[in-house]
């Protein structure tokens, strides 16, 4: 495969520039998929950097469900307004929509879990590998928390369109496309005949 092929064929995976994909090319020897894990640690490395900027402006997305049983709002913030409007970010946020009307989320991510339910959880999990070393019991429960963060908490879930990859890894890759800060802010799930 020549070079230019090679750089065509990661762009199409990674959606990043020309420039870096050949860098990473470089940088793997040749290697697609080593580079596509290279421009996924530098678009964190960019959100990263991006994360402390505020973003201000964003869009509130809607989505009703087939035949109108379950519809979502959602708020996904950026910098500009200029960003707000590119398709781009658009089409994420509507893809986190129906994230959120698929997966049913409790949460946008851990830091919005309250610790009195962390607690609870903790216990419950404990209880279920009762006489276990204490070692192995605790292992268990940081395992089963770490399942129960990926399907309470949007940004820890697998995307339904690449289960591969994390609703957080999806904003990642909008923040190195874009060169924005992007943040989920918050969510609603309605779903006709349930309780509050």
């Amino acid at each position: 495969m020549s070079i230019l092929d090679a750089v065509k064929k990661l762009r199409f995976k990674t959606s990043a520039g020309m420039m870096e994909c050949k860098d990473a090319l470089k940088e793997s020897g040749g290697d697609i998929e080593k580079a596509v894990e290279i421009l996924r640690k530098k678009g964190i490395a960019k959100a990263a950097k991006k994360a402390s900027r505020i973003a201000g402006e964003g869009v509130i997305e809607s989505y009703i469900h087939t035949r109108g049983r379950i519809g979502v709002l959602l708020e996904v913030s950026c910098e500009t307004d200029f960003v707000a409007k590119n398709s781009e970010f658009k089409k994420v946020a509507r893809e986190l929509s129906m994230q959120v009307a698929a997966a049913n989320p409790l949460y946008v991510s851990r830091a919005d879990v309250p610790a009195d339910s962390v607690a609870r959880e903790k216990d419950i999990f404990r209880t279920q590998v009762t006489g276990k070393p204490a070692d192995v019991v605790e292992k268990v429960v940081e395992g089963k928390l770490e399942k129960y963060y990926s399907e309470a908490c949007l940004l820890e879930q697998p995307f339904i369109k690449d289960p591969n990859l994390k609703i957080k890894d999806i904003i990642t890759q909008l923040i190195a496309k874009l060169g924005e800060n992007i943040v989920v802010k918050r969510f609603v799930r309605f779903e006709v005949g349930e309780e509050f």
